[in-house]
């Protein structure tokens, strides 16, 4: 599609009702995933946030439109691209990027490595109704696995001392939280620590403990707004903003040849492998919370009455509003009826509480849990939020990380494999490299060439009309076109694999 089409459909569909619009834009179109969107910005965020139409169009006065130029398109997709490199283990290095479309972005992510267990932490989370809840998250649930993941002697006497070290080694922190938060979310933390050590059991699953931690800090978020208000009838509207926003969560633990997967909703995470006859393969791992899952809606369904059969799941969506059926936060479809009135409506209105609201509470936060033994095949893990899922299938996402790893070798300046090597050698090595330049990527980030391909490509490669046009949209016409991405992609050392014991 090139330039003056996407203007021309955009400039239409404008002027129609939102129904309407969504029918004629098809697979375009992207709707919030909530449809009541309650913001309360109270976090102060890194500056390092930003809009992907940070440099738009311009038209001039002949009425020209002037696209953004190559270069100002490539400086938009990498303003948020990280890499990291490791020295040990099984992972050898992961490339991360954002990329926006609502102002301010509403998903987060974040990486890091325990220090008093082994395994590397990463999680993408995907924020509605704001990008409050979603940004508590990232800044919170990792201590929390990390917390549950230790083992009981350790936890004791970490819970005893007066100065605790960090347990987690953030890579790429970008979100700062507001001082008054920072003291209610110790307290809350210091409350989990403690609740651990009463366990007996010293063997950790990591399974459980990443189920452990997402409840844990799920039912803190109701908590830290609810307690206050009961005791003595106080209201923090921070708290409470985060706890009516949501977010879908993925997150990862990877320790030498285990990879678990907790998923909440509808960010997924698919494994690059290679087959014996070298081709990709794409093992999508998760399955997305939502209407295109029967077993999801089978289980809503049984949760509330026959008689709710009709409303419970309306137009796709949870109560007709949420589109994924599982996510943390949320606590608009939580929490009972008459909880909702005395804490949300007095500062939300009514619509605080959902149509056909009537046996709460109709959202879990409870994830399913996946396990994979990586071998030398798996080559990479892509963990990205729905907004690159909805441009392309894990099939292609995988083909493309894998052009890319062949291609960004030659990133590199050439090395001679050995000494003493003939002329003749040489030129047939140069001659092949030259060769084989036709397929180095634009980027060296994988993340970023994911994000380019899902916005610009096309099956002749990637249209820079096509990409400029849609990276340079305002924010409100941005979101009916493409969500927030966010893509973390995570490559394994197969040496390492292979030589580690079964």
């Amino acid at each position: 599609m090139n330039c003056s089409n996407i203007s021309f459909i955009v400039n239409t569909c404008l002027k129609l009702d939102p129904g309407l619009r969504q029918k004629i834009l098809g697979n375009w179109f992207r709707d919030h995933k909530s449809e009541n969107r309650c913001q309360f910005r109270y976090l102060a965020v890194n500056p390092r946030y930003f809009h992907s139409a940070s440099i738009v169009s311009q038209t001039h006065k002949d009425g020209i439109t002037v696209l953004p130029s190559p270069q100002e398109v490539t400086h938009i997709l990498r303003k948020n691209e990280f890499n990291k490199d490791f020295t040990t283990g099984s992972v050898k290095a992961y490339d991360s990027n954002q990329l926006a479309s609502n102002t301010p972005i509403e998903d987060t992510r974040s990486e890091a490595q325990c220090k008093l267990t082994s395994g590397l932490l990463m999680g993408v989370y995907d924020g509605h109704g704001g990008p409050a809840c979603a940004q508590v998250i990232s800044k919170r649930l990792l201590n929390y696995i990390a917390a549950a993941l230790l083992p009981n002697d350790v936890l004791k006497k970490y819970v005893n001392e007066p100065s605790r070290e960090c347990l987690i080694e953030t890579y790429n922190d970008r979100v700062e939280l507001i001082e008054d938060l920072k003291v209610v979310y110790e307290k809350s933390f210091d409350k989990h620590l403690k609740q651990l050590s009463l366990e007996t059991s010293d063997k950790k699953d990591v399974g459980a403990s990443l189920e452990q931690a997402i409840l844990q800090l799920d039912e803190d978020l109701s908590k830290e707004v609810l307690e206050p208000f009961l005791r003595d009838g106080q209201l923090n509207q921070k708290t409470l903003s985060v706890a009516m926003s949501g977010a879908v969560t993925c997150v990862t633990h990877i320790d030498g040849p285990h990879l678990h997967v907790a998923n909440v909703g509808d960010c997924n995470a698919v494994l690059g492998t290679m087959t014996e006859d070298n081709q990709w393969f794409a093992k999508k791992i998760t399955k997305e919370h939502n209407s295109e899952n029967l077993d999801e809606l089978k289980r809503i369904w049984n949760e509330h009455p026959e008689s709710e059969r009709q409303t419970v799941i309306r137009r796709d969506r949870l109560l007709g509003e949420l589109a994924p059926l599982r996510s943390m936060g949320d606590y608009r479809y939580k929490w009972s009826k008459q909880i909702l009135s005395d804490v949300a409506v007095p500062l939300l209105g009514k619509k605080a509480i959902p149509a056909n609201y009537h046996t709460p509470p109709y959202l879990s936060a409870k994830p399913d849990i996946y396990y994979h033994r990586l071998t030398p095949k798996d080559k990479f893990l892509i963990v990205a939020s729905d907004g690159l899922w909805d441009m392309i299938t894990p099939l292609q996402s995988v083909k493309l990380v894998g052009e890319h790893m062949k291609g960004k070798v030659f990133f590199n300046p050439l090395k001679l494999p050995r000494k003493n090597i003939q002329l003749g050698d040489i030129n047939e090595l140069l001659l092949h490299r030259k060769e084989s330049l036709k397929s180095k990527p634009k980027d060296r980030n994988a993340a970023t060439h994911l994000i380019r391909h899902a916005i610009g490509g096309t099956e002749y490669g990637v249209d820079h009309a096509r990409l400029a046009h849609l990276l340079s949209l305002s924010p409100d016409v941005s979101r009916m076109f493409r969500d927030d991405m966010t893509v973390t992609v995570v490559y394994f050392d197969s040496e390492f694999l292979r030589q580690y014991p079964a």
